[in-house]
């Protein structure tokens, strides 16, 4: 059966257009209970259980299924993941509201329907000829929707006594809505909110703790007065940000200081960019990442940042005059050019909450089921939440999300989550971080791997077509040891006419990820793939990434080859890309390859062809060095771990070979090579990657620092930094050139990938590029499977497609994996830090040499060349008579009673785990050299007082 719907649109000229849609109704879809005689058991997808097993309710004894509305969907989504939650019908109706109005949360209802033992059916009630129902005149949207909802219950209630003469089953509709409710009691739908129906769940009381409390009128506190304004309607501030009234930003809330925020201003307007906020009243309840309306105040309202520490202790979250005093504590009078745009929240025009991993603070008062939770990132505001585990809780990682924020209530309402386990715990700590780095985790649904090739796979004729054989070259792979996911292969060969070929194979994900699927949209969500040190979280499916796209020796894969004829002083003379189908002869470590390279007695293909390899990799780097790349260093760690425990027991710092410069000397090759390929084809729609040139103020420390040793470094140009830092050498100090080069990377700004056609700048700095882009490692990096795409395209070997072309479309893939890859460094980072808080608490305390860094007013950090570890050494001690400490930044130098510090001095420290922050353990360290009375800790460490008991327990690494 066909409707028509036809309404008017106006066009952007001014004329207006009639829109005829086509709206097909069917007879032929089926409810989702199995052996419906109805309707002939006709389903889609993962159906619902013919007898539920549900919870015991108290409310409705017999078997029923669940029908839930839009706004149950949206904020209950914690309720319906349980497990205790199974037979939920899902309506088009209620899925269209949720896709439109939360991508988080329609991203998470489709996973928990693809979960075959949730049995939630999704049910197409817009195309059902009997639940299907026109929007009534003078009916606004959301009602019409409200009765498609009602009309869908009360169908399948109807429907399912079909099913049989003695079937009891039932539909239940749970709304929060009381109209809706009330109607549909009217009509005779069993219909209850989420709370009755959740609290009548008598063998899950756990349940109640995932409620979101929704009204934030009811969840008021009974006693408290009004603190904050009320927030302006989205309408109002959209007015007012367009009179320029108000200013839209993103809030940034502070991680030293929870009484201050900025917020950075969207749009073109470069003055007043940041604006700052100070005092709960002006933050007015907004959390970090929300995007806000803020109003300037008068000038003479203006502060400047404050240089106070503050972190929110107070268990009693309603003592609003202390913070009064506190805020009174951060304005210090400061001379007028220090002040700085000051504004208030107005109103809150998107919040951005995310679940937040932290723990339970249990409240003093006995039985209470009130308590807060502080999270473990110290820029989100403590959350209020009701648990009856909350002894359970305690010492326990957990997940809270916030509900809600009443005007009278000192901090935000939430819920509890889930449970991660206790703090400490290797599994634990790691989730922690992934969810916290916001990584994709969770492992690939049935939706995405029903893309992978079926097993056993092998290289078809089609495979074959746009395609060359080289299986017949002598390729091989060098890679890290243990590299199951290897992206790339060499070969070198010399040619008749005395030239030499030289081929980079790299794995041909592009084939078996085709675009739009759920494979490629899960691809593109994650990014990259993240390395923590004992785990990976693959970007692609485990099949993919380590078996068939991975390029293993002594057996046939697909790739897309770049292959150049080079003279032998490694000239290009001619440049080709094609698919290709090779057999790799060897995979090697950098360490095999190198003693291969090294070994006299060795001349076989392979060695040959890595020598002719690592002879053109000295002339490239030799060439780019000349033009001005810099050869960074940051200290990387590598841990070793327990074979049974997998407990670091050993850290050192990566030892690299000529043989890792000779991998990435091809790699750049090759990724420039292909850069200025898919430029030259699609000069607006090519995916590459700059390297911006940093401010000038940024190498202000490093020049210091510098000078500090009578060397000069030149920031002018990259070409002269890099000539500079090559000359910066000291017969009696050989370490110091590399601490530069470590400083230097800190000034750097961070790469970034872009649209061709939406900007200008294409240089890459650190590698003295014009033009840059990723094409080497398509299984761990997506950016390089748009490349692979568009370069594929370019060459003939595979067909365009319409997103490929389009510029925004590029522009917000760019965005997202900026994001992903920002976050996949940090969330590595953090698991080093892990790592070495295990191995520190193992070893008990340790004294090792160290470099300084950087010094600052009341503390030097400095770097342990021997774990790559860096850490901070503070002067002032709470309860502790502060030293005379004298800072000079121009030097830069930090005097400390009679000894002065300067940047790279060399210092002794004692490392220690200190543990007496659960949430927050970090490693702490202490001078031991030079000797300063009343500073350092004396070398024996057994009459030393680390917080009293704290001593045993780091002595004991328990």
């Amino acid at each position: 059966m066909l409707k028509s719907k036809t309404f008017l649109k106006k066009t952007r000229a001014g004329g207006v257009m009639k829109i005829v849609r086509e709206h097909y109704l069917r007879d032929d879809i089926g409810c989702g209970a199995p052996g419906c005689a109805a309707c002939g058991g006709a389903h889609e997808g993962p159906a619902l259980e013919p007898q539920p097993q549900d919870p015991a309710s108290s409310l409705c004894p017999q078997p029923h299924y669940l029908l839930p509305d839009t706004n149950v969907l949206l904020h209950q989504i914690d309720v319906l993941e349980d497990p205790a939650i199974r037979n939920v019908i899902v309506l088009q109706t209620v899925l269209q509201e949720v896709r439109n109005r939360s991508a988080p949360v329609y991203k998470r209802i489709r996973d928990v329907t693809n979960n075959q033992e949730k049995h939630f059916y999704t049910f197409t009630n817009e195309h059902h000829r009997e639940t299907y129902v026109e929007q009534e005149q003078g009916e606004n949207a959301n009602d019409r929707n409200d009765r498609a909802i009602r009309v869908a219950a009360k169908w399948y209630n109807e429907h399912l006594k079909k099913m049989s003469a003695d079937n009891h089953l039932q539909v239940i509709f749970i709304t929060n809505d009381r109209k809706n409710k009330e109607k549909a009691v009217e009509e005779g739908i069993p219909a209850f909110t989420c709370e009755e129906y959740v609290k009548s769940l008598t063998a899950n009381p756990e349940l109640i703790d995932r409620l979101a409390c929704l009204s934030e009128e009811v969840n008021e506190i009974e006693s408290g007065k009004i603190i904050f304004s009320e927030h302006l309607p989205l309408s109002k501030l959209q007015q007012g940000i367009k009179s320029g009234t108000y200013l839209q930003g993103t809030f940034r809330a502070s991680r030293e200081n929870y009484l201050e925020a900025t917020v950075w201003i969207h749009g073109d307007n470069e003055e007043n960019k940041e604006i700052i906020l100070q005092g709960l009243k002006h933050l007015n309840r907004a959390v970090h990442e929300d995007i806000v309306a803020v109003e300037l105040l008068p000038k003479s309202q203006w502060v400047a940042p404050s240089s106070v520490v503050l972190q929110d202790e107070g268990q009693n979250e309603e003592d609003v005059e202390k913070e009064e005093e506190r805020e009174r504590m951060l304005k210090t009078a400061v001379s007028e050019k220090m002040l700085k745009p000051t504004g208030r929240v107005v109103g809150i025009i998107k919040r951005n909450w995310r679940p937040y991993c932290g723990m339970l603070s249990k409240s003093d008062i006995k039985e209470s089921r009130r308590h807060l939770f502080t999270p473990a990132d110290k820029r989100i505001p403590r959350i209020r939440i009701e648990t009856r585990q909350a002894s359970a809780l305690e010492g326990r990682r957990i997940i809270v999300a916030i509900d809600g924020w009443p005007r009278n209530s000192r901090y935000p309402n939430g819920h509890f989550v889930r449970n991660l386990g206790d703090v400490g715990e290797k599994e634990t700590e790691t989730e922690v971080l992934l969810l916290e780095h916001d990584v994709p985790h969770q492992p690939f649904s049935q939706a995405v791997l029903s893309f992978l090739p079926k097993m056993p796979w092998s290289i078809t004729e089609k495979d074959m077509k746009n395609r060359e054989d080289l299986r017949h070259l002598c390729i091989c792979s060098v890679d890290p040891p243990g590299c199951t996911d290897i992206d790339d292969a060499l070969h070198c060969r010399e040619l008749e006419n005395g030239n030499l070929e030289v081929g980079v194979h790299i794995a041909d994900v592009s084939h078996f990820i085709r675009p739009g699927n759920a494979l490629d949209q899960e691809s593109a969500r994650r990014g990259t793939t993240v390395y923590l040190c004992e785990k990976r979280i693959d970007m692609v499916p485990e099949l993919l990434s380590s078996n068939l796209c991975s390029l293993k020796c002594d057996v046939d894969r697909l790739a897309f080859s770049c292959i150049w004829e080079m003279n032998h002083n490694a000239e290009i003379l001619k440049t080709k890309f094609t698919k290709s189908v090779i057999n790799s002869k060897a995979s090697l470590t950098y360490a095999e390859a190198q003693l291969r390279i090294d070994s006299a007695n060795m001349n076989d293909d392979i060695t040959t062809s890595l020598r002719g390899l690592n002879k053109l990799a000295k002339i490239l780097k030799k060439r780019r060095i000349e033009k001005g790349a810099l050869t960074l260093s940051s200290p990387e760690v590598r841990f070793h771990m327990d074979s049974e425990t997998h407990d670091p027991i050993d850290l050192q710092t990566k030892e690299l070979r000529e043989t890792n410069s000779m991998v990435e000397e091809f790699m750049l090759l090759a990724n420039i090579s292909v850069a200025k390929k898919i430029h030259e084809e699609f000069s607006e729609h090519a995916l590459l990657r700059k390297h911006p040139a940093p401010p000038p103020s940024n190498y202000e420390i490093l020049v210091k620092a510098a000078r500090s040793r009578n060397l000069e470094i030149k920031t002018d140009t990259a070409k002269s930094l890099a000539e500079s830092l090559d000359r910066a050498e000291s017969p009696t100090f050989p370490y110091l050139n590399t601490l530069l080069r470590i400083l230097a990377t800190r000034c750097m700004m961070q790469a970034v990938y872009f649209c061709s056609g939406m900007d200008n700048d294409f240089h890459h700095y650190g590698l003295a590029s014009p033009i840059y882009t990723h094409f080497t490692s398509p299984i761990r990096r997506y950016a390089d499977v748009i490349v692979h795409r568009l370069l594929a395209v370019a060459v003939g070997a595979d067909s365009t497609y319409p997103e490929l072309t389009d510029k925004h479309k590029l522009a917000d893939i760019c965005k997202n994996l900026n994001f992903r890859h920002k976050m996949a460094q940090y969330a590595q980072r953090a698991s080093v830090a892990f790592h070495t808080q295990l191995f520190f608490k193992s070893k008990g305390i340790v004294s090792e040499e160290a470099y300084i860094l950087f010094v600052r007013k009341n503390a030097i950090v400095v770097l342990i060349p021997k774990y790559g570890l860096e850490g901070t050494v503070f002067f002032e001690e709470k309860d502790k008579p502060n030293p005379r400490l004298i800072y000079d930044d121009e030097i830069p130098s930090l005097k400390i009673e009679d000894t002065v510090f300067h940047v790279f001095d060399k210092v002794k420290v004692k490392i220690m785990l200190d543990s007496s922050n659960l949430q927050h353990q970090k490693i702490r360290m202490s001078l031991v050299e030079p000797q300063i009375p009343g500073i350092s800790i004396p070398t024996d460490t057994s009459n030393t007082d680390l917080n009293g008991p704290e001593k045993k327990k780091i002595k004991l690494g328990k």
